[in-house]
């Protein structure tokens, strides 16, 4: 377990077409726990980057809070005391704290990190990327540890695939992010979800039954559908 309730992402790889039509049995699910109250306003500063990245992650960021999506304000402030604290450190991997386990880090340290979104980084892959971590910092989990739904782990597979390059995680990171499940009395779900954002791509190689997941760029139907319901 590590020191703070987080979540990493994955460096993508690139899926296959079978590996984006097989998203089936996933679930988008909100850590209760860790959920902030409807109407908060959430501070969010960032402790690195350019002008010209803060503002596309910005922009992106705010898709969470539009109209008709959480009740909840994104306040992006200068302080370094802000609730969420972005930084853009390179090898760091990408990675949130859950919602409000962000108040456990102390202050000036990042709640947030960006560790492969730089000025040259496409719009796709940075809109993919800041969804994803967002609806974290929201509180939502990765769909894969959803009680609910169990998969079939070929753990040696994932085990040897992200020890290694490009994501390098010890076996306890990869412990807490691939198999861990949460207990179901801890979360909120939706109905199955095959094109969440917090889905995390699954190479049939992972897994003993052939399941797969593909690589979801956009908040789906379900993602607005949850946490419209958590923040009303």
């Amino acid at each position: 377990m590590t020191k703070h309730e987080f979540c990493k992402t994955l460096i993508p790889y690139e899926p296959t077409a079978a590996e984006l039509e097989a998203v089936k049995r996933q679930r988008a699910a909100l850590l209760l726990s860790r959920k902030w109250q409807s109407g908060d306003t959430i501070t969010v500063c960032f402790l690195s980057g350019s002008p010209a990245l803060q503002a596309r992650v910005k922009a992106v960021a705010l898709e969470w809070t539009k109209a008709g999506r959480a009740n909840l304000t994104l306040s992006f402030v200068p302080g370094p005391e802000a609730d969420v604290r972005i930084d853009f450190v390179d090898g760091a991997g990408s990675w949130s704290t859950i919602g409000t386990d962000c108040h456990t880090v102390p202050a000036g340290e990042a709640t947030m990190n960006y560790g492969w979104l730089t000025d040259d980084s496409d719009d796709a892959e940075v809109r993919r990327v800041v969804l994803h971590e967002f609806g974290h910092a929201l509180g939502l989990i990765h769909e894969h540890q959803n009680p609910k739904h169990a998969i079939h782990w070929n753990k040696p597979a994932v085990i040897a695939d992200l020890s290694g390059p490009p994501n390098n995680w010890d076996e306890p990171t990869i412990e807490h992010n691939m198999f861990e499940a949460y207990k179901p009395k801890d979360v909120a779900a939706t109905d199955v979800d095959p094109k969440s954002i917090m889905m995390y791509p699954i190479p049939k190689s992972w897994t003993t039954d052939g399941f797969s997941a593909g690589l979801n760029g956009e908040l789906s139907p379900e993602d607005e559908m949850l946490i419209a319901n958590q923040y009303p």
